[in-house]
């Protein structure tokens, strides 16, 4: 660990393996901690862009490659000796998670606004959490199902607090999606990456994502390439004016700089319509000062399910949990 860089990094892979792996990937707990450790590896991950040195990226640039992942000595030798094609990977690629089972998050909300609705999701990725009304959903504890009866995609969500149910399924008739680099899965190889990022052991997300994809397949969303703030508004400005515009995003913010997250904050409030944002708790302090939320300072990284600023619940990064707060 010869640099501030690389004791920077590994600070982030320790934090990452006892807050967001542990409990969820006992692979990707030991090889972060394992990475947190090895100058080597430290030093290598030192000369990829700062942005692109995350856990999550290093480890599914590694399986999008075939590379070994289920024991840490195997994996650092792989890695060392593939790094160029490594790091090249992780310079292209980007951390593009598309959860649908998100969703089961932002439902309750979604499903009080005025209806219709023009969805428009930041960070979109390939879009699956465009589809909220594709989905089925249940919520632990309440014996209702939501959604199609014949969806392929059914969300399972724990949840705690006052959460208030949906009374109907909300009403899309414009959906839309802002990315730097907007993912198809119509395409093997971008399907492929997008296996690759979810987590070993979750074989269930594996199938879920597909059954998403059948979906997002049969009727495609517009998806643009651009950035959150020069071409946010010019996407906004075409949605159905008959609708509520619903501005979006879930786990995005993370990975730009804090003034750009500062910038987006003003420019999403001055669109028309609602805004939804799901970040961590890391992140929402930045991005809302005045706002105190009860986030535990150690624990289960937890993102912030807010509206128009507000927050509403705490939520599991994958959309499993779901506290509401009171």
């Amino acid at each position: 660990m010869t640099g501030r860089g690389a004791r920077a990094t590994a600070a982030e892979y320790r934090a990452f393996g006892v807050r967001e792996a542990r409990g969820q990937s006992a692979t990707y707990e030991r090889l972060a901690l394992a990475v947190a450790e090895d100058a080597r590896l430290l030093d290598l991950l030192d000369g990829v862009p700062e942005p692109r040195r995350q856990p999550n990226l290093l480890f599914a640039a590694t399986r999008y490659l075939n590379g070994p992942v289920g024991e840490p000595a195997a994996f650092r030798d792989w890695a060392v000796r593939n790094w160029t094609e490594v790091a090249a990977t992780m310079t292209a690629r980007r951390t593009q998670t598309n959860e649908a089972a998100r969703c089961g998050v932002l439902l309750p909300v979604l499903a009080r606004l005025p209806q219709p609705l023009a969805l428009l999701e930041v960070g979109a990725s390939a879009g699956l959490c465009l589809y909220p009304d594709a989905y089925q959903y249940r919520y632990a504890g309440h014996s209702r199902v939501f959604g199609p009866v014949d969806s392929p995609v059914r969300l399972r969500c724990e949840v705690t607090g006052p959460i208030p149910l949906p009374s109907r399924m909300p009403e899309v008739v414009w959906r839309a999606g802002l990315d730097l680099n907007p993912l198809d899965v119509t395409r093997d190889d971008d399907l492929r990456w997008l296996e690759a990022l979810i987590w070993p052991e979750h074989g269930h997300r594996r199938q879920r994502l597909r059954a998403a994809a059948g979906i997002v397949r049969a009727d495609p969303p517009h998806l643009v390439r651009g950035d959150l703030l020069a071409d946010l508004p010019r996407l906004a400005a075409r949605a159905p004016r008959e609708a509520t515009l619903v501005v979006f995003h879930s786990s995005v913010l993370y990975q730009v700089p804090a003034p750009t997250r500062l910038a987006f904050t003003e420019l999403v409030r001055g669109l028309p319509g609602h805004w939804i944002s799901n970040e961590g708790a890391e992140v929402f302090p930045e991005i809302f000062p005045e706002i105190t939320v009860p986030v535990p300072a150690d624990g289960p990284q937890l993102s912030v399910l807010a509206l128009d600023g507000r927050p509403l619940a705490l939520a599991a990064p994958h959309g499993q949990r779901l506290e509401w707060l009171s």
